[in-house]
């Protein structure tokens, strides 16, 4: 058994929204809720990213809202918003109504956005990620502008508000955590260093990778003045956990075959993706589970946002949630 790591250590989970079942979500939520998960996190596509793009999917900031009605305490997370997609004044009343409607639950997480196809299929102009990061920059401004500030102005290269009121503000002062989510270490880790309450590092890999992330960022802290310790660090990524050694490796061996026909169907191949990115970096018994996480953990990981690929997605919250999260409290 590893040292414990201390501070505080939450786990939310990703939750699916390829699926023609809405119910079936809502109680996802709710035994997380019961189980006492911090939170959950919903990604912000608008058809799935594998497969055949005409399955059902859910679209996010509605999803998020119906989650509002069902849970009581469980934190709402978007991981993360495109700003792209919608435009950031817009956004930011969307979010303040969110917050008032969860009575303060909403973790507020945006990007840049990537995915080039759903821009096309949706006629959204995809501009070169400099300009797209830049937008985000600006936007992440305008939305706390108009949380915080009576008469909202702000006058930018890519946006403008004049008077943009936001009313009521959002429950959560001074206005709810702001997470940038994305990859990129010489601008949008830049704009994390300025503007965020938390970063998902987007680091899928394993835990040297993500403290090469951690370091980018406090490099780009210090260059603002700013104490990195301000800034919540998220890891996200899929686990997979069973009672027995047997059994992991079991689902290991249908995760890789999965990720492998994912591989084929995007027309990339097997040869240009390393071992770990096939495999799920946290992987084992409950037992190994906790100590892969806290590699994570000692690589600077406050927050852990999981997606459990399995088919038998409440018995894996139960184990994990029964097992694994008491070590870290």
């Amino acid at each position: 058994m590893s040292t414990r790591v201390g501070g505080k250590i939450r786990f939310g989970v990703i939750l699916s929204l390829n699926r023609s079942s809405f119910i079936d979500l809502e109680n996802e939520a709710t035994s997380c809720e019961r189980l006492g998960y911090y939170a959950i996190w919903l990604t912000d596509h608008f058809f799935p990213l594998y497969g055949a793009p005409s399955m059902p999917r859910f679209e996010c900031w509605t999803s998020l809202s119906a989650m509002a009605s069902v849970t009581k305490n469980l934190r709402l997370g978007t991981l993360v918003l495109c700003n792209s997609y919608r435009e950031p004044s817009v956004l930011a009343k969307m979010a303040s109504t969110l917050d008032n409607i969860s009575n303060g639950r909403l973790e507020f997480g945006i990007g840049a956005g990537w995915y080039e196809a759903e821009y096309r299929a949706y006629g959204i102009p995809f501009e070169k990620v400099s300009v797209r990061i830049f937008r985000l920059k600006e936007g992440v401004k305008v939305i706390k502008k108009m949380w915080t500030e009576e008469k909202p102005r702000f006058e930018g290269r890519y946006y403008m508000i004049r008077d943009a009121f936001c009313n009521p503000k959002p429950v959560q002062k001074p206005h709810p955590p702001i997470w940038i989510g994305g990859s990129g270490e010489k601008l949008l880790l830049k704009v994390v260093a300025e503007l965020a309450d938390g970063c998902n590092v987007a680091s899928w890999g394993k835990p040297e990778d993500f403290k090469h992330k951690i370091a980018i960022l406090e490099k780009h802290c210090l260059a603002v003045g700013r104490d990195i310790d301000e800034i919540q660090k998220s890891w996200a990524g899929s686990v997979l956990i069973a009672e027995t050694e047997e059994k992991v490796k079991e689902r290991i061996q249908r995760y890789v075959q999965m990720r492998l026909q994912r591989l084929r169907e995007t027309g990339r191949s097997a040869m240009n993706s390393t071992e770990y990115q096939l495999k799920p970096s946290i992987a084992g018994t409950p037992e190994q589970c906790i100590e892969k996480i806290n590699d994570y953990v000692n690589a600077g990981a406050t927050h852990f946002m999981l997606n459990f690929p399995t088919e038998k997605l409440l018995d894996d919250l139960q184990i994990f949630a029964k097992q694994v999260i008491p070590y870290f409290k």
